[in-house]
């Protein structure tokens, strides 16, 4: 329970810190998922759904992109999107490396 402790606080603590970054990919994200539902004729929300599922890699199928520019934009979406995962992986790592070293100080690999 004393390490989860410490590597919540590490996480919340890089969390604080790369949350301006996450948000820039975040708007980012729902901007080119609204842009590229308008230019399909999508609602709001399926824009918005299509955009994440894009971003995050899951790509589900049930909305694709039918024209060249729209397909463009998918694929900038997609590129934002590892970079948010990556950030997002970045700060677990070294939370978890963190609070790791601090609960095991004097341990090194053999």
């Amino acid at each position: 329970m004393e390490f989860t402790l410490l590597f919540l606080k590490f996480f919340l603590k890089a969390l604080a810190l790369g949350a301006p970054l996450l948000a820039f990919f975040f708007l980012l994200i729902v901007l080119l998922g609204q842009w590229v539902g308008r230019r399909e004729g999508w609602s709001r929300f399926d824009a918005f759904y299509r955009s994440f599922i894009t971003a995050l890699t899951v790509g589900y199928g049930d909305f694709r992109p039918a024209s060249r520019r729209s397909k463009l934009l998918a694929l900038a979406t997609a590129t934002v999107g590892i970079m948010f995962s990556g950030v997002f992986v970045a700060v677990t790592v070294a939370a978890a490396t963190e609070a790791f070293h601090q609960y095991m100080p004097n341990w090194s690999p053999q």
